[in-house]
Formats: C-alpha cells, sequence, structure tokens
C-alpha cells in the first residue's frame, strides 16, 4: 500500500503543479476560481490510486482504501503547498499580493495566509473526495440474492 499512496501522492501533485504552470504560461493563474480543477485532478488521482489497491488486494477493508486515499491526498496536498511556497516566497513575489487583492482582504502576511488557506482547502478536498469515493468502492456487507 505504501507504494500506491507515494505513487499517486506525486503523480496528484505533479499534475496540479503542471496545470498551474500552464495557467501561469496563458496567465489565468491569478483567477482563484480556475483552482476548482485541482479538484477535479486531485479526485481523479485518489480514485486512480483506490481503484489500484482494490484489483491488487485480495480483500478491501474500509479503513485501509480510507487510509490510502488520505495519504495519496495528504502528500499532494503538502508537495503543491511546498511548491506553492517557492513560488510565492521566491518566483513571484506579487501573486499573493494579487490573489488577496481579488479577495478584498488586506493582510500585513498575506502569503502565510493564502498558503494556509490552500493546504486546509486542499486537505478538505482530500476527506470529502477519500469518503465519498470509498462509498462507491467499499465491499457491501448485505448477502446477495
Amino acid at each position: 500500500m505504501e507504494k500506491i499512496y507515494l505513487k499517486y501522492g506525486f503523480s496528484i501533485a505533479g499534475t496540479m503543479i503542471a496545470y498551474f504552470l500552464i495557467l501561469k504560461l496563458v496567465g489565468l493563474h491569478e483567477y482563484p476560481i480556475l483552482s476548482a480543477v485541482n479538484g477535479v485532478i486531485m479526485g481523479a488521482g485518489i480514485f486512480l490510486a483506490l481503484r489500484d489497491y482494490k484489483r491488487k488486494a485480495d480483500s478491501f477493508k474500509y479503513e485501509v482504501g480510507f487510509q490510502l486515499g488520505i495519504a495519496s491526498g495528504g502528500i499532494a496536498s503538502f508537495i503543491f503547498v511546498l511548491f506553492m511556497a517557492i513560488y510565492i516566497f521566491y518566483l513571484d513575489k506579487d501573486f499573493a499580493l494579487n490573489i488577496l487583492d481579488s479577495w478584498n482582504l488586506n493582510f500585513d502576511n498575506g502569503a502565510q495566509i493564502l498558503l494556509f488557506s490552500l493546504f486546509i482547502m486542499s486537505c478538505s478536498t482530500c476527506i470529502i473526495l477519500t469518503f465519498t469515493f470509498m462509498q462507491l468502492l467499499k465491499e457491501t456487507i448485505n448477502p446477495k440474492k
């Protein structure tokens, strides 16, 4: 299981980073609404991780699947926030201010608020998507007729 959540965690993070860089090239990276696609990317990655594990495992326990989804999404969230911290603090220092201006927020420590918000949103998305996919993929305890 460890290989699966590392593989998919890094894949999800890499895809979200690539998506952000594509938006940067096009000039659309400062529109927060486009970050909703990150939820789709994370959802696809978590679903694929769970499906991959279910195919390889003899029995698919709910707890193990839930742990796999949380671990995959958590690794992806951490790596993506780490990338964004490097991007905000070293590559584009005006990015955080431009985002916060679009939110009509004026904080002295705007970059930290942005990174904290990004981490909380990413982790909550991971938890909700994992819970949702586990409802679809779990094995039933009801007898078959």
